[in-house]
């Protein structure tokens, strides 16, 4: 495989932030009403949804960045 693999480790701990933050900020909710009866829940609920979107993007770059072959070893990983 030629590709960057220290591109590819940064991707992967910049996933492993967001998705860290996405876990903090969901403490709060008890419910998934939480999210929706309030302004503040809603704020979070929009700056969760952006991570996961950043989480996703992470993910296409890094399947071009491997073309391909990386996350085709892992198929059992949707």
């Amino acid at each position: 495989m030629s590709y960057d693999k220290d591109l590819v480790i940064e991707i992967l701990n910049q996933i492993i932030e967001a998705i860290e933050i996405v876990q903090k900020r969901c403490t709060f909710a008890k419910v998934e009403d939480d999210f929706c009866d309030t302004e503040e829940g809603q704020e979070k609920l929009d700056g969760i949804c952006m991570k996961l979107v950043a989480v996703g993007e992470s993910l296409k770059n890094i399947d071009k960045i491997t073309d391909k072959k990386l996350l085709a070893q892992y198929p059992q990983v949707e």
